[in-house]
């Protein structure tokens, strides 16, 4: 009762902010345009500065795992490559599947890892660590396969049809170099690793601002969410979030028990593969010329059902006695 209490408490108040998003929305509080600026402030500052404060204070060289280390970085890789190769052959509209493939696999590690491990175990352990293996390869598939997949078309921008298979593996590296979330993830590494240290008047700005994130982010959500194109688009929604909360989770999870990960470790990798969609794909999906559309349907689903799936999970592994 209190893992399923705990993953309500998780995981509701965000789909609720996304509803009042959705809200404010229709009752003409805000628009389009406001969604589109917030949005570009949360993937550019905010999200960024949220990473670099998480990771900035993590004691790396006390925790560092080299076993689980390369076992997220290798089943992160897995995952993306994996998924975005059933796409391929399987998913017929070009222009969704970049979206598709992002939020099949990108969890909502940064955001719910360590709150979920300080939870049960009263300190953040190796959710730092996750983070250090997985996030940056999150967001470097995200912005190869969203580079790729790009449809300017989708928003009213012409089509890059002009563009060679090596400009576009160009223009995804140059991506991946401009990219906000790892510059801000690489910049937290290194500041923890170096030991730096910043006065009050500093991490409380840093604090203030890391904490816009979330919820400037599930507000755009909500209020760019339209209802009637999210239903015509339910078959991929309903089958990423299976995907995301149950699949990856199914497979990967007792391989890590084999492995013999217990704990925290466990539940680390458990958040990185089985909560939620994070909501940076609905960002990052606007911002690329994605589908933000199915993006934020798989969001808000995966949202809704995790407080469910996460309890599940996590009522297995206690049951045989492995966290």
């Amino acid at each position: 009762m209190d893992s399923f209490v705990f993953s309500l408490n998780s995981t509701i108040p965000i789909f609720l902010v996304m509803i009042i998003g959705y809200v404010i929305r229709r009752l003409g509080i805000v628009d389009e345009h406001f969604a589109t600026v917030a949005n570009r402030y949360v993937f550019k500052v905010s999200l960024p500065v949220l990473l670099f404060r998480d990771l900035s204070t993590a004691d790396f060289k006390a925790d560092f795992d080299l076993k689980f280390v390369l076992f997220c970085f290798i089943v992160t890789f897995l995952i993306f490559s994996l998924t975005w190769l059933f796409t391929e052959i399987f998913m017929n509209d070009d222009s969704m599947k970049g979206a598709f493939v992002q939020a099949s696999c990108r969890s909502s590690a940064a955001i719910l890892g360590i709150a979920f491990i300080e939870n049960i175990y009263a300190d953040a352990g190796m959710a730092p660590l996750m983070i250090v293996a997985a996030v940056p390869l999150f967001n470097i598939f995200a912005v190869i396969i969203l580079t790729f997949k790009a449809h300017p078309e989708l928003h009213g921008k012409p089509a890059n049809t002009d563009l060679s298979k090596k400009d576009t593996i160009k223009k995804a590296a140059i991506n991946i170099a401009k990219n906000p979330i790892i510059i801000g993830i690489l910049l937290g590494l290194a500041s923890s690793l170096a030991g730096f240290t910043y006065p009050a008047i500093i991490n409380k700005t840093i604090a203030n601002i890391a904490q816009t994130a979330t919820p400037i982010a599930l507000i755009c959500i909500g209020a760019s969410f339209e209802g009637s194109k999210a239903i015509k688009k339910i078959k991929p929604t309903v089958i990423a979030s299976f995907i995301k909360l149950i699949l990856l989770a199914a497979i990967f999870v007792p391989i890590a028990i084999l492995m013999g990960f217990r704990n925290q470790e466990l539940i680390a990798i458990l958040i990185m593969l089985a909560s939620p969609t994070t909501v940076t794909c609905f960002v990052m999906a606007k911002a690329m010329d994605n589908d933000e559309v199915l993006s934020s349907s798989i969001v808000v689903l995966t949202t809704l059902l995790s407080s469910v799936t996460l309890t599940a999970w996590i009522f297995i592994l206690r049951y045989f006695a492995l966290i």
